[in-house]
Protein backbone atom coordinates (compact mmCIF):
# COMPACT_ATOMS: atom_id res chain seq x y z
CA UNK A 1 0.00 0.00 0.00
CA UNK A 2 2.90 2.34 0.73
CA UNK A 3 4.29 1.87 -2.79
CA UNK A 4 0.85 2.55 -4.26
CA UNK A 5 0.46 5.67 -2.17
CA UNK A 6 3.92 6.94 -3.18
CA UNK A 7 3.14 6.32 -6.83
CA UNK A 8 -0.14 8.23 -6.63
CA UNK A 9 1.56 11.09 -4.80
CA UNK A 10 4.33 11.25 -7.42
CA UNK A 11 1.84 11.36 -10.28
CA UNK A 12 -0.36 13.93 -8.57
CA UNK A 13 2.66 16.14 -7.86
CA UNK A 14 3.78 15.89 -11.48
CA UNK A 15 0.34 16.95 -12.67
CA UNK A 16 0.19 19.71 -10.09
CA UNK A 17 3.53 21.15 -11.16
CA UNK A 18 2.73 20.98 -14.87
CA UNK A 19 -0.76 22.38 -14.38
CA UNK A 20 0.47 25.13 -12.08
CA UNK A 21 3.11 26.09 -14.61
CA UNK A 22 0.52 26.20 -17.36
CA UNK A 23 -2.02 28.16 -15.32
CA UNK A 24 0.26 30.71 -13.67
CA UNK A 25 2.93 31.13 -16.36
CA UNK A 26 2.08 29.77 -19.79
CA UNK A 27 -1.50 31.07 -19.92
CA UNK A 28 -0.64 34.63 -18.71
CA UNK A 29 2.28 34.64 -21.14
CA UNK A 30 0.03 33.68 -24.04
CA UNK A 31 -2.55 36.30 -23.04
CA UNK A 32 0.15 38.97 -22.88
CA UNK A 33 1.52 37.96 -26.27
CA UNK A 34 -1.97 38.12 -27.80
CA UNK A 35 -2.55 41.56 -26.27
CA UNK A 36 0.76 42.76 -27.65
CA UNK A 37 -0.01 41.42 -31.13
CA UNK A 38 -3.43 43.08 -31.05
CA UNK A 39 -1.85 46.37 -30.01
CA UNK A 40 0.74 46.15 -32.80
CA UNK A 41 -1.93 45.40 -35.37
CA UNK A 42 -3.95 48.39 -34.16
CA UNK A 43 -0.93 50.67 -34.30
CA UNK A 44 -0.05 49.57 -37.83
CA UNK A 45 -3.64 50.19 -38.89
CA UNK A 46 -3.56 53.74 -37.51
CA UNK A 47 -0.01 54.41 -38.70
CA UNK A 48 1.10 55.80 -35.32
CA UNK A 49 1.63 54.65 -31.72
CA UNK A 50 -1.24 54.93 -29.29
CA UNK A 51 -0.93 57.24 -26.31
CA UNK A 52 -0.91 55.59 -22.92
CA UNK A 53 -3.62 56.09 -20.36
CA UNK A 54 -1.62 58.66 -18.48
CA UNK A 55 -1.35 61.17 -21.29
CA UNK A 56 -3.57 61.44 -24.35
CA UNK A 57 -1.33 64.17 -25.83
CA UNK A 58 1.76 62.06 -26.43
CA UNK A 59 3.29 62.45 -29.87
CA UNK A 60 3.91 59.89 -32.57
CA UNK A 61 7.57 58.90 -32.62
CA UNK A 62 8.37 60.71 -35.87
CA UNK A 63 6.81 63.95 -34.64
CA UNK A 64 8.67 63.78 -31.33
CA UNK A 65 11.98 63.31 -33.15
CA UNK A 66 11.33 66.37 -35.32
CA UNK A 67 10.49 68.60 -32.36
CA UNK A 68 13.51 67.60 -30.31
CA UNK A 69 16.04 69.58 -32.33
CA UNK A 70 19.19 68.78 -34.31
CA UNK A 71 20.33 65.17 -34.37
CA UNK A 72 23.22 63.00 -35.49
CA UNK A 73 22.27 59.89 -37.44
CA UNK A 74 23.31 56.47 -36.11
CA UNK A 75 23.72 53.65 -38.61
CA UNK A 76 25.41 50.30 -37.96
CA UNK A 77 24.80 46.74 -39.19
CA UNK A 78 22.63 46.12 -36.13
CA UNK A 79 21.05 49.45 -35.09
CA UNK A 80 19.82 52.69 -36.57
CA UNK A 81 18.50 55.87 -35.02
CA UNK A 82 19.88 59.21 -33.93
CA UNK A 83 21.55 61.12 -31.12
CA UNK A 84 19.94 64.32 -29.86
CA UNK A 85 22.49 67.17 -29.73
CA UNK A 86 20.51 68.95 -27.04
CA UNK A 87 21.81 67.28 -23.93
CA UNK A 88 23.81 64.78 -26.07
CA UNK A 89 21.09 62.27 -25.27
CA UNK A 90 20.82 58.73 -26.63
CA UNK A 91 17.06 58.53 -27.15
CA UNK A 92 16.39 57.08 -30.59
CA UNK A 93 17.48 53.56 -31.37
CA UNK A 94 15.93 50.71 -33.34
CA UNK A 95 17.22 47.16 -33.79
CA UNK A 96 17.67 46.24 -37.44
CA UNK A 97 17.84 42.48 -37.00
CA UNK A 98 14.67 42.11 -34.94
CA UNK A 99 11.05 42.67 -35.90
CA UNK A 100 7.89 42.94 -33.88
CA UNK A 101 6.47 39.72 -35.38
CA UNK A 102 7.67 36.81 -37.50
CA UNK A 103 6.59 38.80 -40.54
CA UNK A 104 9.87 40.21 -41.98
CA UNK A 105 7.95 43.33 -43.08
CA UNK A 106 6.74 44.16 -39.58
CA UNK A 107 8.33 47.18 -37.84
CA UNK A 108 11.79 47.04 -36.33
CA UNK A 109 12.02 46.68 -32.57
CA UNK A 110 12.19 50.12 -30.97
CA UNK A 111 14.57 50.22 -28.01
CA UNK A 112 15.27 53.83 -27.06
CA UNK A 113 12.56 56.48 -27.44
CA UNK A 114 12.54 60.31 -27.07
CA UNK A 115 10.64 62.53 -24.69
CA UNK A 116 7.12 63.23 -25.87
CA UNK A 117 6.36 59.64 -26.89
CA UNK A 118 4.40 57.14 -24.82
CA UNK A 119 7.33 55.57 -22.99
CA UNK A 120 10.56 57.61 -23.21
CA UNK A 121 13.66 55.47 -22.75
CA UNK A 122 17.09 57.08 -22.94
CA UNK A 123 20.67 57.30 -21.66
CA UNK A 124 22.67 60.34 -20.58
CA UNK A 125 26.32 60.99 -19.65
CA UNK A 126 27.73 64.02 -17.87
CA UNK A 127 29.47 65.64 -14.91
CA UNK A 128 28.48 66.96 -11.52
CA UNK A 129 30.52 69.73 -9.91
CA UNK A 130 31.67 69.63 -6.32
CA UNK A 131 29.51 72.70 -5.76
CA UNK A 132 26.87 74.57 -7.72
CA UNK A 133 29.33 77.29 -8.80
CA UNK A 134 30.64 75.13 -11.64
CA UNK A 135 28.58 75.24 -14.81
CA UNK A 136 28.43 71.77 -16.36
CA UNK A 137 26.44 70.34 -19.29
CA UNK A 138 22.81 69.47 -18.58
CA UNK A 139 19.67 68.44 -20.46
CA UNK A 140 19.38 71.86 -22.11
CA UNK A 141 23.00 72.08 -23.24
CA UNK A 142 23.28 72.54 -27.01
CA UNK A 143 26.37 70.60 -28.02
CA UNK A 144 28.18 71.41 -31.26
CA UNK A 145 29.20 68.71 -33.69
CA UNK A 146 32.82 69.45 -34.61
CA UNK A 147 33.86 66.20 -36.31
CA UNK A 148 32.21 63.27 -38.04
CA UNK A 149 28.87 63.03 -39.80
CA UNK A 150 26.93 59.79 -39.28
CA UNK A 151 27.87 57.71 -36.24
CA UNK A 152 28.84 54.28 -37.55
CA UNK A 153 31.53 51.64 -36.92
CA UNK A 154 34.94 53.18 -37.58
CA UNK A 155 33.42 56.64 -37.93
CA UNK A 156 33.07 58.34 -34.53
CA UNK A 157 31.60 61.78 -33.99
CA UNK A 158 32.97 64.53 -31.78
CA UNK A 159 30.95 67.08 -29.84
CA UNK A 160 32.06 70.17 -27.96
CA UNK A 161 30.62 72.68 -25.50
CA UNK A 162 32.20 75.72 -23.88
CA UNK A 163 30.62 76.71 -20.59
CA UNK A 164 31.75 80.34 -21.02
CA UNK A 165 33.69 80.27 -17.76
CA UNK A 166 36.91 78.60 -18.75
CA UNK A 167 35.80 74.97 -19.10
CA UNK A 168 35.64 73.27 -22.50
CA UNK A 169 33.90 69.89 -22.65
CA UNK A 170 34.69 67.55 -25.53
CA UNK A 171 32.92 64.28 -26.18
CA UNK A 172 33.85 61.62 -28.73
CA UNK A 173 31.28 58.92 -29.37
CA UNK A 174 32.13 55.67 -31.17
CA UNK A 175 30.12 52.52 -31.86
CA UNK A 176 31.05 48.98 -32.86
CA UNK A 177 29.20 46.69 -35.27
CA UNK A 178 27.06 45.21 -32.50
CA UNK A 179 25.51 47.14 -29.59
CA UNK A 180 28.34 48.84 -27.70
CA UNK A 181 28.84 52.61 -27.69
CA UNK A 182 31.99 54.23 -26.28
CA UNK A 183 31.67 57.73 -24.79
CA UNK A 184 35.05 59.42 -24.24
CA UNK A 185 34.75 62.68 -22.31
CA UNK A 186 37.47 65.25 -21.68
CA UNK A 187 37.38 68.58 -19.88
CA UNK A 188 39.98 71.30 -20.42
CA UNK A 189 40.38 73.70 -17.50
CA UNK A 190 41.45 77.11 -18.76
CA UNK A 191 40.87 78.81 -15.44
CA UNK A 192 43.33 79.44 -12.61
CA UNK A 193 41.36 77.39 -10.07
CA UNK A 194 41.47 73.69 -9.34
CA UNK A 195 38.17 71.83 -9.66
CA UNK A 196 36.67 68.48 -8.72
CA UNK A 197 34.20 66.86 -11.08
CA UNK A 198 32.20 63.68 -10.66
CA UNK A 199 31.48 61.86 -13.95
CA UNK A 200 28.11 60.12 -14.09
CA UNK A 201 25.81 58.20 -16.40
CA UNK A 202 22.27 56.92 -16.20
CA UNK A 203 19.57 55.03 -18.04
CA UNK A 204 16.02 56.32 -17.54
CA UNK A 205 12.59 55.10 -18.48
CA UNK A 206 9.40 57.09 -18.06
CA UNK A 207 6.65 54.52 -17.56
CA UNK A 208 6.74 50.91 -18.67
CA UNK A 209 4.65 49.31 -21.45
CA UNK A 210 2.05 47.15 -19.73
CA UNK A 211 2.40 44.21 -22.11
CA UNK A 212 6.00 43.42 -21.21
CA UNK A 213 5.62 41.80 -17.79
CA UNK A 214 5.93 38.10 -16.99
CA UNK A 215 5.91 36.54 -13.57
CA UNK A 216 8.54 33.99 -14.52
CA UNK A 217 10.93 36.60 -15.90
CA UNK A 218 12.86 39.46 -14.32
CA UNK A 219 12.32 42.83 -15.95
CA UNK A 220 13.41 46.13 -14.49
CA UNK A 221 16.70 47.19 -12.96
CA UNK A 222 19.71 44.99 -13.50
CA UNK A 223 23.42 45.36 -12.91
CA UNK A 224 26.50 44.02 -11.20
CA UNK A 225 28.39 45.49 -8.25
CA UNK A 226 31.60 43.88 -6.97
CA UNK A 227 30.76 40.74 -8.91
CA UNK A 228 27.28 40.37 -7.40
CA UNK A 229 24.04 40.62 -9.34
CA UNK A 230 21.98 43.67 -8.38
CA UNK A 231 18.46 43.39 -9.73
CA UNK A 232 15.21 45.00 -8.68
CA UNK A 233 11.74 44.76 -10.17
CA UNK A 234 9.64 47.74 -11.16
CA UNK A 235 7.14 46.62 -8.54
CA UNK A 236 9.78 46.97 -5.81
CA UNK A 237 9.37 50.74 -6.04
CA UNK A 238 6.07 51.91 -4.64
CA UNK A 239 5.17 55.40 -3.43
CA UNK A 240 8.05 56.97 -1.49
CA UNK A 241 10.24 53.86 -1.79
CA UNK A 242 13.82 55.04 -1.16
CA UNK A 243 16.45 54.35 -3.83
CA UNK A 244 18.48 51.18 -3.66
CA UNK A 245 22.13 52.20 -3.42
CA UNK A 246 25.44 50.37 -3.57
CA UNK A 247 29.13 51.04 -4.02
CA UNK A 248 31.46 49.08 -6.25
CA UNK A 249 34.71 49.05 -8.13
CA UNK A 250 33.80 47.94 -11.62
CA UNK A 251 30.40 46.65 -12.69
CA UNK A 252 27.47 48.16 -14.56
CA UNK A 253 23.83 49.25 -14.20
CA UNK A 254 20.87 49.27 -16.55
CA UNK A 255 17.23 48.57 -17.27
CA UNK A 256 16.26 45.33 -18.96
CA UNK A 257 13.30 43.91 -20.83
CA UNK A 258 12.78 40.30 -21.77
CA UNK A 259 15.08 40.39 -24.78
CA UNK A 260 16.54 43.93 -24.85
CA UNK A 261 18.59 46.05 -22.48
CA UNK A 262 20.12 49.50 -22.13
CA UNK A 263 23.01 49.67 -19.66
CA UNK A 264 25.75 52.15 -18.80
CA UNK A 265 29.20 50.83 -17.92
CA UNK A 266 31.84 52.78 -15.99
CA UNK A 267 35.60 52.21 -16.25
CA UNK A 268 36.06 48.81 -14.65
CA UNK A 269 38.98 49.95 -12.50
CA UNK A 270 37.08 52.91 -11.01
CA UNK A 271 34.95 53.12 -7.92
CA UNK A 272 31.38 54.31 -8.25
CA UNK A 273 28.19 54.84 -6.28
CA UNK A 274 25.23 53.20 -7.99
CA UNK A 275 21.52 53.50 -7.40
CA UNK A 276 18.12 52.36 -8.62
CA UNK A 277 15.35 54.88 -8.07
CA UNK A 278 11.78 55.68 -9.05
CA UNK A 279 9.76 58.88 -8.87
CA UNK A 280 6.24 60.00 -9.74
CA UNK A 281 5.56 62.75 -12.30
CA UNK A 282 2.16 63.53 -13.85
CA UNK A 283 0.82 60.13 -12.89
CA UNK A 284 3.73 58.27 -14.52
CA UNK A 285 6.46 56.44 -12.65
CA UNK A 286 9.94 57.34 -13.87
CA UNK A 287 12.72 54.80 -13.32
CA UNK A 288 16.44 55.53 -13.31
CA UNK A 289 19.53 53.35 -12.98
CA UNK A 290 22.67 55.44 -12.51
CA UNK A 291 26.22 55.60 -11.27
CA UNK A 292 28.51 58.42 -10.20
CA UNK A 293 32.24 57.92 -10.30
CA UNK A 294 34.52 59.06 -7.52
CA UNK A 295 35.67 62.70 -7.81
CA UNK A 296 38.28 63.59 -10.42
CA UNK A 297 40.55 66.55 -9.69
CA UNK A 298 41.13 68.99 -12.53
CA UNK A 299 44.15 71.24 -12.08
CA UNK A 300 44.39 74.74 -13.63
CA UNK A 301 45.43 74.40 -17.25
CA UNK A 302 44.94 70.66 -17.05
CA UNK A 303 42.66 68.15 -18.77
CA UNK A 304 40.46 65.49 -17.26
CA UNK A 305 39.49 62.41 -19.29
CA UNK A 306 37.08 59.55 -18.62
CA UNK A 307 35.66 56.82 -20.85
CA UNK A 308 32.22 55.30 -20.36
CA UNK A 309 30.44 52.65 -22.38
CA UNK A 310 26.80 52.04 -23.16
CA UNK A 311 25.18 48.80 -24.25
CA UNK A 312 21.90 49.22 -26.07
CA UNK A 313 20.59 46.22 -27.94
CA UNK A 314 19.56 42.58 -27.97
CA UNK A 315 20.75 40.28 -25.19
CA UNK A 316 22.47 37.76 -27.45
CA UNK A 317 24.32 35.35 -25.16
CA UNK A 318 27.55 35.14 -27.16
CA UNK A 319 27.63 38.91 -27.72
CA UNK A 320 27.32 39.56 -23.98
CA UNK A 321 30.03 37.02 -23.22
CA UNK A 322 32.34 38.54 -25.82
CA UNK A 323 31.96 41.97 -24.21
CA UNK A 324 32.50 40.41 -20.82
CA UNK A 325 35.74 38.75 -21.91
CA UNK A 326 37.19 41.35 -24.30
CA UNK A 327 36.25 44.49 -22.37
CA UNK A 328 36.56 42.98 -18.91
CA UNK A 329 32.98 43.87 -17.91
CA UNK A 330 32.06 42.09 -14.71
CA UNK A 331 29.60 39.24 -15.24
CA UNK A 332 27.92 40.93 -18.16
CA UNK A 333 26.09 37.75 -19.17
CA UNK A 334 24.06 38.07 -15.95
CA UNK A 335 21.89 40.43 -17.99
CA UNK A 336 20.06 37.26 -19.02
CA UNK A 337 17.69 35.90 -16.40
CA UNK A 338 18.87 32.30 -16.17
CA UNK A 339 16.68 31.75 -13.12
CA UNK A 340 17.26 29.98 -9.82
CA UNK A 341 18.16 26.77 -11.62
CA UNK A 342 20.92 28.36 -13.68
CA UNK A 343 23.01 25.19 -13.19
CA UNK A 344 20.43 23.49 -15.47
CA UNK A 345 19.53 26.35 -17.84
CA UNK A 346 23.08 27.46 -18.68
CA UNK A 347 24.30 23.99 -19.74
CA UNK A 348 20.99 23.45 -21.54
CA UNK A 349 21.52 26.58 -23.62
CA UNK A 350 25.19 25.78 -24.17
CA UNK A 351 24.29 22.42 -25.69
CA UNK A 352 21.46 23.89 -27.76
CA UNK A 353 23.67 26.65 -29.09
CA UNK A 354 26.44 24.26 -30.07
CA UNK A 355 24.00 21.96 -31.82
CA UNK A 356 22.50 24.97 -33.60
CA UNK A 357 25.92 26.09 -34.82
CA UNK A 358 26.36 22.60 -36.23
CA UNK A 359 22.96 22.09 -37.92
CA UNK A 360 21.68 25.66 -38.39
CA UNK A 361 18.18 25.00 -36.99
CA UNK A 362 17.15 25.31 -33.35
CA UNK A 363 14.33 22.80 -33.83
CA UNK A 364 16.81 20.17 -35.00
CA UNK A 365 19.09 21.28 -32.16
CA UNK A 366 16.28 20.46 -29.72
CA UNK A 367 16.01 16.98 -31.25
CA UNK A 368 19.76 16.46 -30.82
CA UNK A 369 19.59 17.79 -27.28
CA UNK A 370 16.84 15.27 -26.50
CA UNK A 371 19.02 12.44 -27.80
CA UNK A 372 21.91 13.68 -25.65
CA UNK A 373 19.73 13.78 -22.55
CA UNK A 374 18.44 10.28 -23.30
CA UNK A 375 22.02 9.03 -23.57
CA UNK A 376 22.96 10.65 -20.25
CA UNK A 377 20.02 9.05 -18.46
CA UNK A 378 20.16 5.84 -20.51
CA UNK A 379 21.39 3.54 -17.69
CA UNK A 380 18.81 4.88 -15.23
CA UNK A 381 15.97 4.67 -17.75
CA UNK A 382 17.13 1.23 -18.85
CA UNK A 383 16.91 -0.05 -15.28
CA UNK A 384 13.41 1.38 -15.04
CA UNK A 385 12.28 -0.14 -18.34
CA UNK A 386 13.80 -3.46 -17.36
CA UNK A 387 11.74 -3.49 -14.17
CA UNK A 388 8.64 -2.48 -16.12
CA UNK A 389 9.25 -5.28 -18.62
CA UNK A 390 9.37 -7.76 -15.77
CA UNK A 391 6.12 -6.34 -14.47
CA UNK A 392 4.66 -6.77 -17.93
CA UNK A 393 5.78 -10.37 -17.93
CA UNK A 394 4.06 -10.88 -14.59
CA UNK A 395 0.70 -9.65 -15.86
CA UNK A 396 -0.81 -13.17 -16.13
CA UNK A 397 0.07 -13.80 -12.47
CA UNK A 398 -1.32 -10.40 -11.53
CA UNK A 399 -4.60 -11.19 -13.30
CA UNK A 400 -4.87 -14.46 -11.40
CA UNK A 401 -4.45 -12.63 -8.10
CA UNK A 402 -7.09 -10.10 -9.11
CA UNK A 403 -9.53 -12.89 -9.87
CA UNK A 404 -8.66 -14.90 -6.80
CA UNK A 405 -9.00 -11.99 -4.37
CA UNK A 406 -11.60 -9.94 -6.21
CA UNK A 407 -13.66 -9.50 -3.04
CA UNK A 408 -10.76 -8.68 -0.77
CA UNK A 409 -8.93 -5.64 -2.12
CA UNK A 410 -6.54 -5.41 0.80
CA UNK A 411 -5.44 -9.02 0.44
CA UNK A 412 -5.16 -8.52 -3.32
CA UNK A 413 -2.76 -5.61 -2.82
CA UNK A 414 -0.72 -7.54 -0.26
CA UNK A 415 -0.37 -10.56 -2.54
CA UNK A 416 0.67 -8.35 -5.46
CA UNK A 417 3.31 -6.64 -3.36
CA UNK A 418 4.61 -10.04 -2.28
CA UNK A 419 4.75 -11.11 -5.92
CA UNK A 420 6.68 -7.98 -6.90
CA UNK A 421 9.03 -8.40 -3.97
CA UNK A 422 9.64 -12.06 -4.79
CA UNK A 423 10.36 -11.27 -8.44
CA UNK A 424 12.47 -8.20 -7.48
CA UNK A 425 10.22 -5.76 -9.33
CA UNK A 426 9.65 -2.16 -8.28
CA UNK A 427 6.13 -0.99 -9.23
CA UNK A 428 7.13 2.66 -8.75
CA UNK A 429 9.89 2.48 -11.36
CA UNK A 430 7.48 3.33 -14.18
CA UNK A 431 7.05 6.82 -12.77
CA UNK A 432 10.78 7.50 -12.76
CA UNK A 433 11.18 8.49 -16.45
CA UNK A 434 8.36 11.04 -16.08
CA UNK A 435 9.87 12.54 -12.92
CA UNK A 436 13.29 12.83 -14.59
CA UNK A 437 11.73 14.93 -17.32
CA UNK A 438 10.30 17.55 -14.96
CA UNK A 439 13.52 19.55 -14.22
CA UNK A 440 14.67 19.13 -17.82
CA UNK A 441 11.28 20.31 -19.06
CA UNK A 442 11.34 23.44 -16.91
CA UNK A 443 14.97 24.21 -17.80
CA UNK A 444 14.21 23.97 -21.49
CA UNK A 445 11.12 26.14 -20.96
CA UNK A 446 13.29 28.81 -19.32
CA UNK A 447 15.83 28.68 -22.15
CA UNK A 448 13.09 28.97 -24.78
CA UNK A 449 11.49 31.81 -22.86
CA UNK A 450 14.42 34.08 -21.96
CA UNK A 451 17.02 33.65 -24.71
CA UNK A 452 16.60 35.82 -27.76
CA UNK A 453 18.20 33.13 -29.89
CA UNK A 454 14.92 31.20 -29.63
CA UNK A 455 12.74 34.21 -30.51
CA UNK A 456 11.16 33.70 -33.94
CA UNK A 457 13.41 30.68 -34.50
CA UNK A 458 11.71 28.45 -37.10
CA UNK A 459 11.54 24.67 -37.30
CA UNK A 460 9.95 23.05 -40.34
CA UNK A 461 6.49 23.38 -41.88
CA UNK A 462 4.07 25.55 -39.96
CA UNK A 463 6.34 26.18 -36.94
CA UNK A 464 7.83 29.63 -37.52
CA UNK A 465 8.57 30.45 -33.88
CA UNK A 466 9.76 27.77 -31.47
CA UNK A 467 9.16 30.09 -28.50
CA UNK A 468 5.43 30.42 -29.34
CA UNK A 469 2.65 27.79 -29.20
CA UNK A 470 1.77 25.69 -32.23
CA UNK A 471 -0.34 28.07 -34.39
CA UNK A 472 -2.52 25.31 -35.87
CA UNK A 473 -5.91 24.36 -34.47
CA UNK A 474 -9.18 22.73 -35.42
CA UNK A 475 -10.45 26.32 -35.69
CA UNK A 476 -8.29 26.91 -38.77
CA UNK A 477 -8.39 23.27 -39.89
CA UNK A 478 -4.83 22.82 -38.64
CA UNK A 479 -3.40 25.57 -40.78
CA UNK A 480 -5.37 24.94 -43.97
CA UNK A 481 -7.43 28.09 -43.48
CA UNK A 482 -5.63 31.46 -43.69
CA UNK A 483 -6.37 32.80 -40.22
CA UNK A 484 -5.16 32.39 -36.70
CA UNK A 485 -7.02 31.30 -33.60
CA UNK A 486 -9.45 34.02 -32.39
CA UNK A 487 -8.58 35.51 -28.99
CA UNK A 488 -11.98 34.61 -27.51
CA UNK A 489 -11.32 30.88 -27.88
CA UNK A 490 -9.67 29.45 -24.72
CA UNK A 491 -6.10 28.57 -25.52
CA UNK A 492 -6.16 25.17 -23.80
CA UNK A 493 -8.85 23.84 -26.17
CA UNK A 494 -7.15 25.21 -29.25
CA UNK A 495 -4.94 22.19 -29.72
CA UNK A 496 -2.41 22.20 -32.55
CA UNK A 497 -0.85 19.37 -34.52
CA UNK A 498 2.26 19.02 -32.37
CA UNK A 499 0.34 18.76 -29.07
CA UNK A 500 -1.82 16.06 -30.68
CA UNK A 501 1.31 14.21 -31.82
CA UNK A 502 2.68 14.55 -28.31
CA UNK A 503 -0.53 13.13 -26.85
CA UNK A 504 -0.42 10.23 -29.30
CA UNK A 505 3.16 9.32 -28.41
CA UNK A 506 2.31 9.66 -24.71
CA UNK A 507 -0.60 7.26 -25.18
CA UNK A 508 1.64 4.81 -27.05
CA UNK A 509 4.16 4.84 -24.23
CA UNK A 510 1.40 4.38 -21.66
CA UNK A 511 0.06 1.33 -23.51
CA UNK A 512 3.49 -0.29 -23.42
CA UNK A 513 3.58 -0.07 -19.64
CA UNK A 514 2.10 -2.78 -17.45
CA UNK A 515 -1.42 -2.06 -16.27
CA UNK A 516 -1.39 -0.73 -12.69
CA UNK A 517 -2.80 -3.08 -10.12
CA UNK A 518 -5.00 -0.45 -8.58
CA UNK A 519 -8.00 0.75 -10.66
CA UNK A 520 -7.47 4.33 -9.45
CA UNK A 521 -3.92 4.24 -10.76
CA UNK A 522 -5.14 2.69 -14.00
CA UNK A 523 -7.61 5.52 -14.45
CA UNK A 524 -4.94 8.15 -13.75
CA UNK A 525 -2.50 6.60 -16.22
CA UNK A 526 -5.13 6.32 -18.94
CA UNK A 527 -6.04 10.01 -18.55
CA UNK A 528 -2.46 11.29 -18.53
CA UNK A 529 -2.04 11.53 -22.35
CA UNK A 530 -5.31 13.47 -22.67
CA UNK A 531 -4.48 15.85 -19.83
CA UNK A 532 -0.96 16.48 -21.09
CA UNK A 533 -2.30 17.17 -24.58
CA UNK A 534 -4.58 19.91 -23.29
CA UNK A 535 -2.06 21.35 -20.87
CA UNK A 536 0.84 21.53 -23.32
CA UNK A 537 -1.29 23.10 -26.06
CA UNK A 538 -0.31 26.56 -24.81
CA UNK A 539 3.36 25.81 -24.26
CA UNK A 540 6.11 26.87 -26.70
CA UNK A 541 6.25 24.61 -29.73
CA UNK A 542 9.90 23.82 -28.98
CA UNK A 543 8.89 22.23 -25.69
CA UNK A 544 6.16 20.15 -27.28
CA UNK A 545 8.55 18.99 -30.00
CA UNK A 546 11.03 18.00 -27.29
CA UNK A 547 8.40 16.02 -25.37
CA UNK A 548 7.11 14.28 -28.51
CA UNK A 549 10.58 13.27 -29.66
CA UNK A 550 11.49 12.17 -26.14
CA UNK A 551 8.38 9.95 -26.04
CA UNK A 552 9.33 8.33 -29.34
CA UNK A 553 12.86 7.62 -28.13
CA UNK A 554 11.47 6.24 -24.88
CA UNK A 555 9.09 3.97 -26.79
CA UNK A 556 11.96 2.65 -28.91
CA UNK A 557 14.15 2.06 -25.85
CA UNK A 558 11.34 0.38 -23.95
CA UNK A 559 10.41 -1.77 -26.94
CA UNK A 560 13.97 -3.07 -27.29
CA UNK A 561 14.15 -3.81 -23.57
CA UNK A 562 10.83 -5.68 -23.68
CA UNK A 563 12.02 -7.74 -26.63
CA UNK A 564 15.21 -8.56 -24.75
CA UNK A 565 13.17 -9.64 -21.72
CA UNK A 566 10.99 -11.85 -23.90
CA UNK A 567 7.82 -9.80 -23.39
CA UNK A 568 5.21 -9.92 -26.14
CA UNK A 569 3.71 -6.57 -27.04
CA UNK A 570 0.04 -6.36 -28.02
CA UNK A 571 -1.05 -2.73 -27.97
CA UNK A 572 -4.65 -3.56 -28.78
CA UNK A 573 -4.87 -6.00 -25.90
CA UNK A 574 -3.15 -3.49 -23.61
CA UNK A 575 -5.70 -0.87 -24.58
CA UNK A 576 -8.59 -3.22 -23.84
CA UNK A 577 -7.07 -4.20 -20.49
CA UNK A 578 -6.46 -0.62 -19.40
CA UNK A 579 -10.00 0.33 -20.47
CA UNK A 580 -11.38 -2.52 -18.41
CA UNK A 581 -9.31 -1.39 -15.42
CA UNK A 582 -10.66 2.11 -15.73
CA UNK A 583 -14.24 0.85 -15.84
CA UNK A 584 -13.58 -1.40 -12.89
CA UNK A 585 -12.44 1.58 -10.85
CA UNK A 586 -15.49 3.68 -11.65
Amino acid sequence: MTDNRNLIIAIVLSFAVIFGWQYFIARPQLAAEKAQQAQLAHQEKLGAPQANANSASHLARGEALKRGGARIAIDTPTVDGSLLLKGARFDDLRLKKYRETVNPKSPEIVLLAPQGTDYPYYAVFGFVGANNSVRVPDDNTQWKQIAGTTLSPGHPVTLSWDNGHGLVFTRQIAVDNQYMFTVSDSVANKTSAALTLFPYAYVARDGVPKVTHYWVLHEGFVGVADGTLKDAKYSDFKDNTPPQTFHSTGGWVGITDKYWMAAVIPPQDSGFDGSYAASQANGVTDYQADYRLDGRKLAPGGTLAVTHRMFAGAKVVQTLRDYQDKLGIQRFDMAIDWGWFWFFTRPMFWLLDHFYNFVGNFGVAILLLTVTIKLIFFPLANTSYKSMSRMKKLQPEVEKLRTRFAEDRLRQQQEMMELYKREKVNPVSGCLPVLIQVPIFFSLYKVLFVTIEMRHAPFFGWIHDLSAPDPTSIVNLFGLLPWGVPAFIPAFISIGIWPILMGGTQWLQTQMNPAPADPIQARMFSLMPIMFTFMLATFPAGLVIYWTWNNLLSVAQQYLMMRRQGVKLDLLQNFRSSSADVKAGQ
